[in-house]
């Protein structure tokens, strides 16, 4: 464990981007990341302590289209009913006690975790009022969509920071083999609980009140695309 005051490791993947030294804690990364010194490129999080910094390019055809395929099936049942807002690529959440500050694949917000207070919409330093570049709390589904730079992160990790964040629903998804590997944890009370694919696959979602399943569609000239389906 850190001990109190002791310097912050920062990993850097690969190198190339310069970080501050000497974050106290969480909050100090937090107050970095909504200033204007924060840097435009690459995904920077605080994770249980530790800076990690990862500016590998993206694979387009197991982790772009992967991701935008999910945003795109939850934003027809979440922002076309007026429930909430679908989050993708540089949308930070942070939590206090999942000492966790990121930025997930896909992040969906509904209304009513915001308007109880389970979430909070923190605004930049500087920014005008109703300008809003974080999210702090317990917010309702984070989908990561593993790289190789971010596999251990994505599997083991960020299982037990997006639990003790409140996180409702977490997704992973490692469309990197052609057989997708896809878990999605539910909240239980100490960890969460894995939910166990149907005879047809489908995995249940308590949040969408639905069955989920994810396909990877070869479709020629090298590209792939993928369907969320639901049911």
């Amino acid at each position: 464990m850190r001990g109190m005051g002791a310097a912050v490791k920062i990993l850097i993947q690969p190198e190339g981007v310069r970080i501050p030294a000497g974050f106290r804690d969480l909050e100090a990364f937090r107050e970095w990341a909504r200033s204007d010194d924060f840097p435009e490129r690459g995904r920077i999080d605080w994770i249980g302590g530790e800076v990690e910094v990862d500016v590998s390019l993206e694979d387009l055809t197991t982790h772009g289209t992967l991701k935008t395929a999910i945003a795109r099936r939850l934003s027809e049942l979440v922002e076309d009913r007026n429930l909430g807002v679908v989050l993708i690529d540089s949308s930070r959440l942070s939590s206090g006690p999942g000492d966790l500050s990121s930025e997930p694949d896909v992040l969906a917000l509904l209304k009513e975790s915001v308007d109880a207070g389970r979430v909070r919409l923190v605004p930049k330093a500087s920014g005008p009022a109703g300008r809003f570049v974080e999210v702090e709390g317990a917010v309702d589904l984070v989908v990561e969509c593993v790289s190789d730079s971010s596999a251990k992160k994505d599997r083991i990790e960020l299982v037990s920071r997006y639990h003790a964040a409140g996180v409702r629903e977490y997704w992973m998804v490692d469309g990197r083999r052609e057989e997708i590997d896809f878990m999605l944890y539910r909240m239980a009370p100490n960890r969460y609980e894995v939910a166990p694919p149907d005879p047809q696959g489908f995995r249940s979602s308590p949040l969408l009140g639905r069955g989920v399943k994810i396909h990877r569609i070869p479709i020629g000239s090298g590209l792939v695309r993928y369907d969320l389906e639901i049911r």
